[in-house]
């Protein structure tokens, strides 16, 4: 089935969970989906839509990582597009229209930590690794990754 109507919006925090529960959090409590930081104001949730079904998110926190000397970043967290739909760009889609989003904010710097299985993706997006792997329990390796916008 092929989808070419996508939209990108600005979504609460706990419309995220519908998404990230079976991607990033499978067989775990619906609560693990809620993120540190997922309430503040200044935090940016966005989901991708195909008709009125969401199949996508991707969560933005202002927080600055030392490693980097830009004064506006953020951190990408939650990214995740459900498994029906990956590979065919959506989350590239998904990602560009937040990206355009937070550099009209004046955001100098977006990082993340990467799963090791997502580092293609996001390197294929324009992220750059920055030191060596390092593991969160109960989730697997991951990586410190970052794009200058």
């Amino acid at each position: 089935m092929k989808h070419t109507n996508y939209t990108v919006k600005q979504i609460p925090a706990e419309e995220t969970h519908a998404v990230r529960h079976p991607v990033l959090r499978p067989g775990k409590p619906i609560e693990t989906c809620v993120f540190d930081g997922d309430n503040l104001e200044t935090t940016l949730h966005f989901g991708i839509f195909s008709n009125d079904d969401i199949i996508g998110v991707c969560s933005f926190l202002k927080k600055n990582n030392t490693k980097h000397s830009e004064v506006i970043q953020y951190q990408l967290r939650g990214m995740a597009v459900l498994n029906t739909h990956q590979g065919l760009g959506i989350g590239h889609k998904l990602l560009q229209a937040s990206e355009s989003i937070l550099i009209k904010k004046g955001t100098q710097l977006i990082w993340c930590n990467a799963r090791e299985v997502a580092v293609k993706f996001y390197n294929k997006n324009g992220y750059k690794t920055i030191g060596k792997p390092f593991n969160i329990s109960d989730i697997g390796p991951h990586f410190v990754m970052y794009k200058r916008v």
